[in-house]
C-alpha cells in the first residue's frame, strides 16, 4: 500500500516531524511489537503486529512529501481506506504541531 502525505516544510523539517512521530507511536504501541529502523537519513523501516499479523513498511521523508510502503495483509485489505484516514490526520497533526512551534533565531 503505498501512500503520499505532501507537506511544505521542507525535508529537514519533515524528518523532525517523522522521527517525533515515529518514536512516539513507538513507544505508545510497544504491546504491538513496533520497531522503527533509520536506515538512512531520510528512511526508516518499521513494522509491527495486529491481530497475530506482521507488518512493515518504509516512510521516506522527501522535500514535499512523507511516502509510505506498507505491506498490509490480504485479511487486513478491506481496512485499507479506514486506514489511510486514519494515516493522513496523524500525519498532518503532527505537521501542523510542527509549524505552531516557534521558529529558533
Amino acid at each position: 500500500m503505498k501512500h503520499s502525505v505532501p507537506h511544505d516544510l521542507g525535508q529537514e523539517g519533515a524528518k523532525k516531524v517523522a522521527e517525533s512521530a515515529l518514536s512516539t507511536y513507538a513507544q505508545k504501541y510497544a504491546n504491538y511489537n513496533a520497531k522503527v529502523t533509520w536506515t538512512n537519513p531520510n528512511r526508516a523501516e518499521l513494522s509491527f503486529k495486529v491481530k497475530g499479523m506482521s507488518i512493515s513498511g518504509t516512510v521516506e521523508v522527501l522535500e514535499r512529501s512523507i511516502d509510505l510502503d506498507i505491506e498490509v495483509p490480504f485479511m487486513l485489505r478491506p481496512f485499507k481506506s479506514q486506514a489511510l484516514k486514519v494515516i493522513d490526520g496523524e500525519i498532518n497533526e503532527w505537521i501542523k504541531k510542527a509549524k505552531a512551534e516557534p521558529k529558533p533565531g
